[in-house]
């Protein structure tokens, strides 16, 4: 397949991710691991409504070309397809500021079976930032461009190459400049969390700061602040696209991807916002996550506390749960405690 071939192979698939409204599970970091992917997607394709793709938590890029287990480590998905069991596909995180390094891992992630490159410069972490990643790259859009530009070259022509922003970093001056960037870039598609570095994750998201990002001739998916449907409604307004990526909304409320699926594309403004998933279905979903992958079982609870934790936004179940089990070590215990809360 000659080069042209490929480039037509590339907006083939690009056009054929985007004829409908994407739906994906945002990328994470320390919430959206591979374990937690497993479940969501599970959730959400057994509901009927499963997300077009997910995206690994960012793979950090410093000093060289990453060995391969690091990879199978952040994305083990790579083992079957680049898909979650569901079936629902994985595309690879990087992140860092030496755009020839940048490039050179992706194109060894795409060797490695990665089906699209996605690039971070939205992560709002302090340590992140201070080694010149993430957010604090948005104060330097020719920065963006190379990365962006290095990474499109260097991976097969026929792989998709997106970017992840925020508005700014401490405010939204750079917004042209930043839009130059990505246009002149190359990049496939662009996914924008509507708040800046400085407004973290502190409500509201400025959705309708995404607009101006349509005159990119390239798709545009909002993400930011989407708890329920009214939300993601909202959202798609504002924004002035029907691509969204739900984030801890989707944590919280793991059938919020069905919820919006079930009202928006059936155009049935009549349904009530009722639960698609009850308390006593996720119970099985939450023991699987226990009995899951971990380093220890310390770690897995933890982990499972954190996610209990949200769940208590979206459940009034969860927060008697909660109330039983937050100083609880004993993964057994913490089984019984989930069956229980189904027969009381």
């Amino acid at each position: 397949m000659n080069n042209s071939q490929q480039l037509q192979t590339r907006q083939n698939t690009i056009n054929q991710l985007f004829a409908d409204p994407v739906r994906l599970l945002a990328p994470m970091e320390g919430l959206t691991d591979p374990l937690m992917r497993e479940i969501l997607t599970q959730v959400a394709s057994d509901l009927g409504r499963p997300y077009d793709w997910s995206v690994s938590e960012f793979i950090r890029i410093t000093q060289h070309v990453l060995p391969a287990h690091v990879f199978y480590k952040y994305v083990p998905e790579l083992h079957h397809d680049a898909k979650t069991a569901s079936g629902t596909p994985i595309h690879v995180q990087i992140l860092g500021s030496e755009a020839q390094l940048m490039a050179e891992n992706a194109a060894y992630a795409c060797e490695l079976g990665a089906p699209a490159i996605d690039i971070n410069f939205g992560c709002p972490a302090k340590t992140v930032n201070s080694h010149r990643g993430g957010s604090v790259l948005l104060d330097e859009p020719e920065t963006m461009y190379q990365i962006i530009s290095a990474v499109r070259q260097a991976v097969p022509v026929h792989i998709p190459v997106s970017a992840k922003i925020r508005l700014g970093y401490t405010d939204t001056s750079r917004m042209d400049d930043i839009r130059g960037a990505i246009n002149d870039s190359g990049a496939d598609w662009l996914t924008i969390h509507a708040r800046t570095k400085t407004q973290g994750y502190k409500p509201p998201a400025y959705w309708d700061k995404i607009q101006s990002f349509n005159a990119l001739d390239i798709p545009v998916i909002a993400n930011g602040e989407i708890w329920n449907v009214e939300h993601a409604q909202n959202c798609m307004t504002q924004a002035g696209t029907q691509h969204l990526m739900l984030g801890r909304g989707a944590v919280t409320r793991p059938d919020l991807v069905a919820q919006v699926g079930n009202r928006i594309e059936s155009n049935a403004d009549n349904i009530e916002n009722t639960a698609t998933l009850l308390w006593k279905d996720l119970i099985a979903h939450q023991i699987k996550f226990l009995e899951g992958v971990a380093k220890n079982d310390v770690v897995l609870v933890g982990r499972y506390k954190q996610w209990l934790g949200m769940l208590t936004k979206g459940y009034v179940e969860a927060q008697t749960v909660w109330e039983s089990i937050k100083r609880e070590k004993n993964k057994a215990v913490i089984i019984s405690a989930l069956q229980a809360s189904v027969r009381d």
